[in-house]
Order: C-alpha cells, then sequence, then structure tokens
C-alpha cells in the first residue's frame, strides 16, 4: 500500500515522497501486458498469438516504468488535493538511480520523490491600509480655458481666400510632385495634396513662397531647403517619402492659399462645438469645456494613480516565493527550457509579473469582482459598433451585427482578453475606493513631468 511522507527542504519549497510498494502497480502492467498481447504485430505469429514471454521481453521495460510514474503521479495529485495544496507549475521529479534499474521479473517497493513550489499567503489589509499615495489633481487655470477657447475659435473658423501669400499665418494649399531639375513631372509621379499654415513649413520654403499667387510653382530638392531637424519630418509628410527622397526634386504647385477667420465666441460657436446641446450663453459654454477638459484630466490622474497602486502593491506586499524552485522550473520547464544565465537574467521580470499574480489572484478571492460572459459580450458589440460610429442606442443600424457577433464570440483569444480587461479595470476601480488617498493640486506642466510610477517604488520589502 503507498504512503506519502513530506518534507521542507526550502522557503515554500517542500519535498513529497510516494513510496510503492510492488502491490500498486504490478496489477496494472500485467494488465497492460496482456493488452499488448492482444495487440502485438510481430512478423511470423499470428495477431495475438504472440507467446507471452516474447512480448514481455520486448515491452515489458518501458511498460513498468510508465506504469510506475502514472500510479506515483495519481497518488501525488490525490494526496495534493486532500491536503489542498496551492502550488506554482507542476510538481518535478528528482532524480532516481533505483528507477533506472527497475525490473519486472523481481519487483520491488520504490519511491519517488518531487520537488512542489508552494504558493504563499497574500496579506493585503495592511498594506493597503498603511500606504500614502497621492492622487493628482490637475488645476485648470484661465490660461489653459483661454487657449482652449482660441484653439476652438480656429478650429471651427472659416478660411477666407486669398491672392498672394503675404504672412506666415497664410493657409498654403499644395500639391506636390516628384520632378527633374528643370521641373518636368515624371510620369511616375503620384502627386500629394497637402494643407499647412506658412509657419510649419520648413524655413526656407516659407521664404521662397512669400508673395506667390495661386497656381504658381517652384522647383526643390528636400535637402536644399530643410535644416537638418526639418528635413526627416518633411519627407515623411507632406513628401510621403523615404530619406532616399532628400536627393529627389519636387514641384509645388500652390493650388490655394487662405487666411483663417476664426469663428467669434456666439451661438454659431457653440452650435458648431456642441451640436445637440442648449447653449446660449458664454458662462455656459466655458462652464461646460471646463468640465471635460476636467474628465479628461481626471481619466489621466486616474490612470496615473492606477499605475501607483500597481507598483506600490507589486513592491511593497510581503511576499515570499520558493525561489530555488521557481528558478529550477524555469530552467527544466519543458516547452522552453532555459540555461542558468538566461534565468538570471529574466529573473527579476518574472518575479514582478507572478508577485502582481497572486495579489491579482488574492484581490478577486476576496472583493469577489468578477465579470460576466453577458459583460463581455456587450463590450465587445459596444467596441464594434464605435468603431463604426455607432452606439448601442443606434445599433439598429447595423442588421449585421447579430451575425458578426455570433461569429467573434467564438473568438476564444479576443473573448479571454477583454474578460481579462474589464476584469483589471473592475479591481483597479474598486482599489481606486480602498486606498487612502491624498490630493494633491498639481499644474498640468508639473504632472507631465513626475517621473514614471515604477521608479518610485522599485524596492522589495
Amino acid at each position: 500500500m503507498a504512503t506519502i511522507t513530506r518534507e521542507s527542504i526550502g522557503t515554500l519549497h517542500d519535498k513529497i515522497t510516494v513510496k510503492l510498494a510492488k502491490e500498486d502497480y504490478m496489477p496494472s502492467f500485467e494488465k497492460s501486458m496482456k493488452e499488448y498481447a492482444k495487440k502485438a504485430n510481430i512478423p511470423g505469429f499470428r495477431k495475438g498469438m504472440v507467446p507471452s514471454g516474447l512480448v514481455r521481453k520486448m515491452y515489458g521495460p518501458t511498460v513498468i516504468k510508465e506504469e510506475v510514474v502514472r500510479n506515483a503521479a495519481a497518488k501525488l495529485e490525490t494526496y495534493m488535493k486532500e491536503q489542498k495544496l496551492g502550488i506554482f507549475a507542476q510538481p518535478m521529479m528528482m532524480a532516481n538511480d533505483h528507477f533506472m534499474t527497475l525490473n519486472f521479473s523481481s519487483p520491488s517497493d520504490i519511491d519517488f520523490d518531487f520537488e512542489v513550489g508552494l504558493k504563499p499567503a497574500v496579506e493585503l489589509g495592511s498594506v493597503i491600509k498603511n500606504s500614502h499615495l497621492p492622487r493628482y489633481k490637475i488645476t485648470i487655470t484661465d490660461q489653459m480655458m483661454d487657449d482652449e477657447m482660441e484653439r476652438l475659435k480656429r478650429r471651427f473658423g472659416n478660411v477666407d481666400a486669398q491672392q498672394l501669400v503675404t504672412s506666415k499665418e497664410n493657409i498654403i494649399y499644395a500639391k506636390y510632385e516628384e520632378c527633374d531639375a528643370d521641373g518636368k513631372v515624371l510620369a511616375s509621379a503620384e502627386p500629394v495634396e497637402d494643407t499647412k499654415v506658412l509657419d510649419k513649413m520648413p524655413a526656407a520654403l516659407q521664404e521662397q513662397l512669400m508673395d506667390k499667387k495661386p497656381e504658381d510653382t517652384l522647383v526643390f530638392r528636400p535637402v536644399d531647403v530643410c535644416s537638418a531637424d526639418e528635413l526627416e519630418a518633411f519627407l515623411k509628410d507632406p513628401l510621403k517619402a523615404g530619406p532616399n527622397g532628400a536627393e529627389q526634386y519636387y514641384k509645388l504647385t500652390l493650388t490655394k492659399i487662405g487666411w483663417l477667420i476664426p469663428l467669434e465666441m456666439g451661438t454659431e460657436l457653440y452650435k458648431a462645438v456642441y451640436k445637440d446641446l442648449d447653449i446660449n450663453t458664454e458662462s455656459e459654454f466655458r462652464e461646460k469645456i471646463r468640465e471635460e477638459l476636467g474628465m479628461d484630466f481626471n481619466r489621466i490622474t486616474s490612470e496615473r494613480l492606477q499605475n501607483e497602486i500597481f507598483e506600490y502593491l507589486v513592491h511593497q506586499t510581503p511576499i515570499e516565493l520558493p525561489v530555488n524552485f521557481l528558478k529550477r522550473w524555469m530552467m527544466e520547464n519543458n516547452e522552453n527550457p532555459k540555461t542558468a544565465k538566461e534565468v538570471e537574467n529574466e529573473w527579476s521580470s518574472f518575479e514582478h509579473q507572478l508577485r502582481w499574480q497572486l495579489i491579482s489572484d488574492q484581490i478577486v478571492t476576496e472583493s469577489g469582482v468578477h465579470v460576466s460572459r453577458e459583460e463581455v459580450y456587450q463590450d465587445v458589440k459596444a467596441n464594434v459598433l464605435r468603431y463604426f460610429g455607432l452606439t448601442l442606442e443606434n445599433e439598429d443600424e447595423a442588421p449585421w451585427m447579430e451575425g458578426y457577433m455570433s461569429k467573434i464570440s467564438n473568438d476564444e483569444k479576443m473573448m479571454d482578453e477583454t474578460y481579462r480587461r474589464l476584469l483589471t479595470a473592475k479591481m483597479f476601480w474598486m482599489l481606486e475606493q480602498q486606498f487612502p488617498v491624498e490630493i494633491k493640486e498639481i499644474s498640468e506642466e508639473e504632472f507631465f513631468k513626475l517621473g514614471d510610477a515604477h521608479a518610485a517604488h522599485h524596492h522589495h520589502h
């Protein structure tokens, strides 16, 4: 009768010994040998009529080892279930000389040693309670509001056609074509249209365009009109050319010159920005813009806080790990074994991920946060509709949606990724409510100069 013993060989690192008596594995060995005798195909013998001695000689040494390992693994599995052992990865078999010399003709008792890495208990209560994380609140200044007003006035303004380029504020509508040194357009040339404020073009080109009128042309090489700083960006946009376009001649045709007349503050502007809202006064308009800026900043500072929470929990939660076991497992993992050097190089990021996995499992267990299949389905659907400029409210405009969704909901990878994203979002939303945070007013400029959250918490306790 099999017996099982367990002893500690390191931090959260145990050895489990399964002792098999020959009565544990011989009956299943004999049964397997009978199966082999029935099926064996050996030249010179009719199927099923091969002498059992020959079958044992041919297959016995392999089958006995298979049966012993299968029995030992099954006993180990039962033991771990009964003991409710939470382990990392799979148990690893330790070297066993006796196993190599196992002989079916003189069976004996045999011990199997397995190494297991045990999952640690994770205690988050006090870690959360003792935290001091800042929740930033970006101050919306009058200057910001004024800048935003100017931006909107220009964005929804009207363009007045001009006869000449007279100012850096002029809007230049241009067509670019590859040509030869004399300005003869190449047969292979594909014209590129572009619109830019003159001020945003290469400085030398700005000078050449001054006092030009619609339909005037210029022939130039990018390398001659761009400074080193301007060249790469200008080749990419507007020219849509690679680095080898620098020496190529281009013909620029000025198709139209514009002057932007910003919209004045008033109902025309309010309507242009907010089609569906009834906004009639400047103070209502400013209030709405302030609210939207606030929502944008709130989203950005919320992401920052979630990053802080993530890094804080990963680095400050006391978690012991069976390091030796895990490193050996990384080296011997059947799917992609690694060298000791590779393991050392990858250990830090592997440990970071593992700590977060343990913490997030604990949060889900404690809080009961969960995401239903229906929530995943609705989220995928909303994203598809958004892609086509629709919402769940007007999905009847997409009669094809039903068929598309029934196909996509069989895409397990996509459903799983959506599930994880939603679960993470719920988890962080809940953590935000639990963490004691201190509100810190900060300017937009200072906020974007903050170091990353990872650096702030990078030291394990």
